[in-house]
């Protein structure tokens, strides 16, 4: 994901801490969102728990993972073990896991039998915030996963943009853009996605009204190699409005036009085209044409006469 992420405000150590002196409350699926405001930690610190005990969070905004950085891990866990806790919260008789998704994935692939944990009392609006947090601020999300992330904490919560926005510690109009980003095609938000195409290459094609014009504009930037700026002139070229003609005015009459057209060719006995002179708004003449046919040079020679033009050759 290009661009480094600033404007996070809280870590999630200071995510964890909030609220040690509130009152703690017991979290069920079934409980209010905001029944519990802040994340506090469990008593016990790092505990060991069962791998098959950890579930997947339905909050994770990360749908992509790298393979090859997944394989290494595996290996490396496999030789050290976890040396991270994983974030996670009791539900039932299980752990929901909060952040620490390759974490668990690796632990899972290297056939490891317990994790270490930390385990918080957390909210479900917390638990989004803390794993689109964890991620933003390891950069593990690319722009299309960052964008979905806000918008499930806007629809499942209920936020406008700039309460997403303080959530996350980020500038509301970075919120916007970012949302703007799922009104793109699935197709365009896959190339997005998959680093075909940028965050700014993206914004250029939302110009577009149609998603045809933007398919095909996108696909043609990803196989020129074009960068946003030459993107952005295609673009503006495509979508200039077009001249309005210039005021003009002909000179000759519609149906005198059409009388003469008429009266030359019967006299000649030959087709005849006249584009009649006009006279622009600001007094300037453009001027008309005649046209007259002929099919060999005698035809010519009769017409050269009967206009009166002798040769001297």
């Amino acid at each position: 994901m290009a661009g480094k992420h600033k404007g996070l405000g809280r870590g999630l150590d200071a995510l964890i801490k909030d609220g040690t002196s509130a009152k703690k409350q017991a979290v069920t699926q079934k409980a209010p969102v905001k029944a519990v405001a802040k994340a506090e930690p469990a008593a016990g610190g790092v505990r060991e728990v069962a791998v098959a005990k950890v579930v997947a969070s339905p909050w994770q905004p990360r749908s992509t993972f790298d393979s090859e950085a997944l394989t290494e891990l595996v290996e490396s866990v496999k030789v050290h073990g976890v040396l991270q806790p994983l974030l996670v919260r009791e539900v039932g008789s299980k752990f929901e896991l909060i952040a620490g998704e390759r974490r668990l994935r690796a632990s899972q692939a290297a056939m490891m039998k317990t994790v270490p944990v930390i385990v918080i009392e957390a909210s479900d609006e917390k638990a989004l915030e803390i794993a689109l947090i964890e991620n933003l601020q390891r950069e593990d999300l690319n722009p299309i996963e960052e964008a979905e992330g806000y918008a499930l904490l806007q629809k499942k919560f209920n936020l406008t943009q700039e309460q997403v926005a303080q959530q996350v510690g980020k500038a509301r109009a970075s919120i916007a853009n970012a949302l703007r980003l799922l009104e793109l095609s699935d197709g365009i938000r896959k190339y997005v996605a998959e680093g075909l195409l940028s965050v700014g290459h993206a914004k250029v094609l939302l110009s577009l009204e149609t998603e045809k014009d933007q398919a095909m504009l996108a696909k043609k930037a990803i196989k020129d190699g074009m960068s946003v700026r030459t993107l952005e002139k295609l673009v503006k070229k495509l979508t200039m409005p077009p001249k309005k003609p210039r005021a003009e005015k002909s000179d000759l009459p519609s149906d005198y036009l059409q009388t003469l057209t008429d009266e030359l060719h019967q006299f000649l006995g030959t087709s005849v085209r006249i584009a009649p002179s006009k006279t622009l708004a600001n007094g300037k003449k453009i001027k008309g044409s005649l046209e007259i046919d002929y099919h060999d040079n005698d035809e010519l020679d009769r017409l050269l006469t009967m206009i009166g033009y002798v040769s001297d050759l």
